[in-house]
């Protein structure tokens, strides 16, 4: 069955037990960090790094929150990353459980492009160029096993089962937060990771939304014109490129790209005037 999280970081306390027993299952190493003047650490995912709870100082409404974010892979139910990669033997999704996983075979494709067509900007490469990121436990939950993120979890504000059953888990979160709170859920129609946040998720870090990878409008502007996909995420990351200064996404650009050029261009042009998109992947 296809499994899903829920994660409602309205119980997180930041403890950060959800993070060491991913480094402990997957036996990743500790990282040399420094003093950032954060108690975030280390300072953002890595290869070495799946999961990471980010924490942000805000003054909301004339109050200071500390706001915790678990962040990992969302596992996209179209995840972007598989469809840029078009080998399966470096990026695949396991039917089963719906996690999409990574493999050594990652060395042979273009990093830069996956992270490129990632809207959550999550994986990260090594310096062979393998890419990793979380696997949504998959050794474990096929075996019956909860992932160790969910294990750990001493507030049980992380869970996971079928994604039918998450989505009704989230709806019934929502209701008791909003109570107390400016609660939303996102993402629970697009991604097998939900997370239900106390307050406006572009409060807790830029990554909580979809980014220039793939937005939604975007995915809706895709199957309306029947673009290819593969070309369309192409397009996407030398647009990034482009507004970042590199002269080969410009040339790329200027190609006759027909007869996708009108909407091609439409999307050039929302991401340039704006510099990024507002849109949400998915919001309540």
């Amino acid at each position: 069955m296809s499994k899903g999280f829920f994660i409602d970081t309205t119980l997180c306390t930041a403890c950060r037990g959800c993070q060491v027993a991913c480094k402990q299952w997957h036996d990743l190493p500790a990282e040399h960090t420094v003093n950032t003047g954060s108690f975030q650490n280390p300072p953002d995912l890595s290869f070495d790094t799946y999961k990471l709870v980010r924490m942000t100082e805000d003054v909301i409404d004339g109050r200071l929150h500390w706001l915790f974010f678990p962040e990992q892979c969302r596992h996209c139910i179209e995840p972007p990353c598989l469809e840029s990669a078009g080998e399966p033997s470096a990026i695949f999704k396991d039917e089963n459980t719906g996690a999409v996983l990574f493999t050594a075979n990652t060395a042979d494709l273009s990093a830069d492009d996956i992270i490129g067509s990632c809207p959550y900007n999550i994986p990260r490469k090594n310096d062979a160029g393998i890419l990793a990121k979380c696997d949504m436990c998959n050794d474990r939950v096929i075996n019956g096993l909860l992932p160790a993120c969910v294990k750990t979890c001493p507030t049980k504000g992380i869970w996971t089962s079928g994604t039918g059953r998450m989505k009704a888990l989230a709806e019934k979160h929502l209701e008791t937060a909003k109570r107390n709170s400016q609660s939303r859920s996102s993402g629970k129609d697009s991604v097998r990771v939900i997370y239900l946040t106390g307050f406006d998720p572009s409060e807790y870090h830029k990554s909580t939304m979809a980014g220039p990878g793939l937005l939604w409008h975007e995915h809706q502007l895709i199957m309306e014109h029947e673009v290819p996909h593969n070309l369309f995420v192409k397009l996407l990351f030398h647009i990034r490129m482009s507004m970042m200064g590199s002269k080969d996404a410009r040339e790329f650009l200027k190609q006759d790209i027909s007869p996708f050029k009108e909407i091609f261009s439409y999307i050039l042009l929302l991401h340039t005037k704006s510099g990024k998109s507002k849109l949400f992947v998915c919001q309540k």
